[in-house]
C-alpha cells in the first residue's frame, strides 16, 4: 500500500494515466492525493473529472481556484476567459452529477502526518486552526445556499486576516488563501499580483512559506498552484506542482519515503500566458 501526492492536473488527461502506469498504481491497494486544479487550460477536463469521480474510494483531493472558477461559472456567477477549456464540462451529459461531487470537496485534509492545501496556509493559522476555517467555507459550499457564495467568490480583499471577519468577507479570505496564495508582503496582507519565479520577486515579498514564525511550521504542507516555483520538496514544505500545463512535468511524491516519479509533459499551454 502506497500513498501519492500528485501535483496540478489542469486538464492534463494524457500525462496523468501515463504518470499512473509509471508508477503502477493500483486502485485497490494504493491511495492518490490530488493538490486541486483538476480542470481548467488543459485539453481534457471532461476525461479527468470522470476519472477522479469514478476512483473516488481510492483519491483525495482539495479544490484549487480553476475548480472553484468552474463552479462559479456552472452557476452563472464567472465569465469564461479565452484561455479556459471548461465547455466539455459544462456540456457533458454528467455535467450537474460531476459539479455537484466537486462542489462538495475539501478545501484541506489532513491525514498520515500531512497537510494538503491547494495553494498555502497563511502565517497566524495553526494546522488545526486552517481545518476549522476549511471547514466553514466547505459547510457553505455544500450547503442549500451555496450560489451565494459564488456569487460573491471573486475578489482580493480582504488582504489581512483578523478573527472578526465574518460572512463572505471571511470566507473570501480564507479561499484566496488556500487556493491562491503565492506571497505576503511586509504588511503581512495576500499579495496576489504577483505569480512569477521567486528570483524575481519584489523585495516587499516573501513567499508564504518562508514567513517568519509561520504557525504551521510544525506539519508538512503538500500544496501545488505555483509552477513558477517548480518542484520544491523541503522538510516543511512539498510543492508539487511542476508545470505539467506550460511543457514541465507531471509530479508523484511517495509519501511513505517521499521518493519521487515524474514525467515530461508536451506545452499545453504557452509560457508567459496569464496562469
Amino acid at each position: 500500500m502506497a500513498t501519492y501526492a500528485i501535483g496540478d492536473l489542469q486538464g492534463c488527461f494524457t500525462p496523468f494515466m501515463a504518470l499512473l502506469r509509471q508508477i503502477e498504481f493500483n486502485p485497490g491497494r494504493d491511495t492518490l492525493w490530488l493538490t486541486g486544479d483538476l480542470v481548467n487550460r488543459g485539453p481534457e477536463s471532461l476525461a479527468v473529472l470522470r476519472w477522479v469521480f469514478e476512483h473516488q474510494d481510492c483519491t483525495q483531493m482539495v479544490l484549487g481556484n480553476h475548480d472553484l472558477h468552474l463552479l462559479a461559472v456552472a452557476e452563472g456567477y464567472g465569465k469564461i476567459h479565452s484561455d479556459d477549456t471548461i465547455d466539455d464540462v459544462l456540456d457533458a451529459a454528467d455535467s450537474k452529477l460531476l459539479l455537484d461531487w466537486l462542489r462538495c470537496q475539501p478545501l484541506m485534509i489532513y491525514e498520515q502526518g500531512y497537510a494538503m492545501v491547494h495553494a498555502g496556509l497563511l502565517p497566524e493559522w495553526s494546522i488545526n486552526k486552517a481545518l476549522r476555517l476549511a471547514e466553514e467555507v466547505e459547510d457553505e459550499l455544500s450547503g442549500k445556499d451555496y450560489r451565494k457564495l459564488f456569487a460573491k467568490l471573486y475578489g482580493n480583499k480582504p488582504a489581512r486576516w483578523h478573527g472578526e471577519l465574518k460572512g463572505m468577507d471571511r470566507w473570501r479570505l480564507i479561499i484566496n488563501a488556500m487556493t491562491r496564495m503565492r506571497f505576503i508582503n511586509s504588511d503581512g496582507e495576500l499579495d496576489l499580483s504577483y505569480k512569477g519565479e521567486l528570483d524575481g520577486a519584489p523585495a516587499q515579498l516573501r513567499p508564504w512559506f518562508a514567513v517568519e514564525g509561520r504557525r504551521s511550521m510544525d506539519t508538512p504542507i503538500i500544496c501545488g498552484h505555483w509552477s513558477a516555483l517548480g518542484l520544491m520538496l523541503t522538510e516543511d514544505v512539498l510543492a508539487i506542482d511542476s508545470g505539467c500545463l506550460w511543457g514541465g512535468r507531471l509530479t508523484a511524491v511517495r509519501l511513505e519515503d517521499r521518493a519521487q516519479f515524474s514525467l515530461p509533459c508536451p506545452p499545453y499551454r504557452e509560457i508567459g500566458k496569464s496562469k
